[in-house]
């Protein structure tokens, strides 16, 4: 917590006593209060109490802990793709995903004064990335800063002449600063994927329509890939995500996160998932959780 702002670091000894009292009502995510993860957490679970952690290794921690019930993580954003490190982070921490949400963002620029005075806009890289043409057109210097909302404690507890800050309207209302300008970012559609993470993985009906997400190595054979994906193709399984990512440094054992429509326990799906096995060293099962949104 020492490493917030001050003005945010109030908000957060408020936010973990609150969180304290009743830990099952806790719902963690990273972040400083403010940031758009807090603002996710406040629409998604409008009753729950929002536990802000510094790092995301905090947030599942405070999940495995009993600090939280379950902890809003994002992990996509339609303009910068996949949330760095949550693929490795994800499969680590042991915690199964329970659900998904999706928010749509839109920064603000936030401080003093009026807009033609700023010289100077600090946020964390994403959202100066996704405001870069904005800023541009203004004249305005971005400054990289570790946090979203961060930022906006920053600028509010050490106020200076022509700085501000890009971050939610939220932050603007918890640090006692002005919205200088709404809505600043390059693309309307600017959207956030979360998922919800849990101690315990959900049952739910097999006619549901969900999401599973899972992570697998193939073996280095030839065509390994594309015969474990086959499966799949022959079953109709729609994979709305597959990404590759290295781990340790070998460039040689390659791993993969994916996204498919239906429940393992579905017969066309658990034949496809005995396809991948097959061609895979190991694949595991990340979480099944219905869908927020309808893919295509």
């Amino acid at each position: 917590m020492e490493n917030y702002p001050e003005p945010a670091r109030r908000l957060v000894a408020q936010f973990e006593a609150q969180a304290a009292i009743n830990p099952a009502n806790a719902v963690a995510f990273q972040g400083a209060p403010g940031a758009n993860s807090h603002l996710a957490v406040k629409d998604a679970f409008p009753d729950a109490v929002p536990l802000p952690c510094f790092a995301f290794e905090d947030a599942l921690d405070a999940v495995r802990d009993g600090k939280a019930d379950r902890a809003l993580i994002p992990i996509e954003n339609s303009l910068h793709g996949r949330v760095a490190d949550m693929h490795f982070l994800l499969p680590e921490s042991g915690l199964s995903i329970i659900g998904e949400y999706f928010l749509t963002v839109r920064h603000c620029l936030l401080g003093r004064g009026e807009v033609s005075d700023v010289r100077e806009a600090m946020s964390h890289p994403q959202a100066l990335g996704q405001c870069r043409k904005w800023l541009r057109d203004h004249h305005i210097r971005p400054v990289a800063y570790a946090d979203t909302a961060a930022a906006a404690a920053f600028i509010a507890a050490q106020p200076q002449p022509g700085i501000a800050a890009i971050a939610p309207a939220l932050a603007a209302e918890l640090y006692g600063l002005d919205i200088l300008a709404r809505q600043i970012s390059d693309e309307a559609h600017n959207v956030t994927r979360f998922v919800e993470l849990a101690r315990a993985p959900i049952t739910l009906p097999l006619e549901e329509s969900v999401m599973t997400t899972l992570t697998f190595e193939v073996r280095n054979i030839p065509a390994a890939l594309f015969k474990a994906m086959g499966g799949f193709a022959t079953e109709g399984v729609n994979m709305t995500k597959l990404e590759s990512y290295q781990r340790g440094g070998s460039f040689a054992a390659t791993e993969f996160y994916a996204d498919i429509e239906g429940h393992p326990d579905q017969p066309h799906v658990a034949r496809a998932l005995d396809d991948l096995r097959h061609y895979s060293k190991w694949v595991r099962l990340l979480g099944t959780y219905r869908k927020a949104r309808e893919r295509g």
